[in-house]
């Protein structure tokens, strides 16, 4: 089992294996049938308040790892959700919309996931 991220805006591949969309939030400008989604887990983003105290300030990426975690931690069905789709398939790929690929919930999100898998 491999978990992958791509930024949504990037063409879908085959490589990709099973499509999640883990922001809260619809990306601005693409279409559903564009972003090729097999399922769009908008209950595991980060919460508004967090997402918008955050604002993609990289200075504030660790603060918000930490809070984002602790988010997680709070969210066991839609985590356990995640998870099922993670152990059932060979290839998760998490989609975010974020510009900065170092610094955004989806990093946080596998790395979590792989922590929680390993449990």
């Amino acid at each position: 089992m491999e978990i992958a991220l791509k930024r949504v805006y990037e063409a879908a591949s085959d490589s990709d294996g099973y499509r999640v969309l883990v922001d809260r939030l619809w990306p601005r400008g693409i279409s559903k049938a564009k972003a090729k989604l097999d399922l769009w887990l908008k209950d595991v983003g980060p919460s508004t308040e967090l997402r918008k105290w955050f604002g993609h300030d990289p200075a504030k990426f660790d603060e918000f790892a930490e809070r984002y975690r602790k988010e997680l931690e709070a969210n066991q069905t839609v985590v356990d959700q995640l998870a099922d789709i993670c152990l059932g398939n060979p290839r998760v790929t998490f989609l975010y919309g974020a510009k900065d690929p170092e610094h955004n919930q989806a990093v946080v999100l596998r790395d979590y996931m792989r922590g929680h898998l390993r449990r």
